[in-house]
């Protein structure tokens, strides 16, 4: 019986260990998700014609985090990715990459608008968040 037990609780530890979640930023549901909000957020804040879509955007925020939830992760776990500053630098370079593949000179507010609404004419993700003045 002894046995039949320590069987039952080590095969619970494996299934719990193999249950265990990545970390969020290997979730690309979310991560890519959270890295197009970043980027369409630089853009209205760099692009004088383009703004950003306030409601949507706060749907969408609430989307992921609802998704986040549905996927087992906890409110600290959604909080500490969110407010990581090694996520943040990350996320960071990863958009200066993407703004560097793009084309954009980030020293000239209109190549951020030219990508801007690109993404809006595309009805991207991006460009679902943002709208021309």
């Amino acid at each position: 019986m002894r046995c039949l037990f320590a069987a039952l609780l080590g095969a619970c530890v494996l299934a719990s260990t193999a249950e265990a979640k990545p970390p969020l930023r290997e979730v690309s549901a979310i991560d890519d998700a959270l890295f197009d909000l970043g980027v369409a957020d630089r853009i209205r804040k760099q692009c004088p014609s383009i703004d950003a879509r306030m409601l949507r955007a706060l749907r969408y925020i609430s989307d992921l985090e609802r998704q986040a939830k549905a996927m087992g992760y906890t409110d600290e776990e959604i909080s500490a990715y969110i407010d990581s500053d090694a996520e943040k630098d990350r996320m960071k370079a990863r958009g200066a990459a993407f703004f560097a593949q793009r084309g954009v000179d980030t020293s000239d507010p209109q190549s951020y608008c030219a990508l801007g609404l690109e993404e809006i004419q595309k009805s991207s993700r991006i460009g679902s968040l943002l709208r021309a003045k």
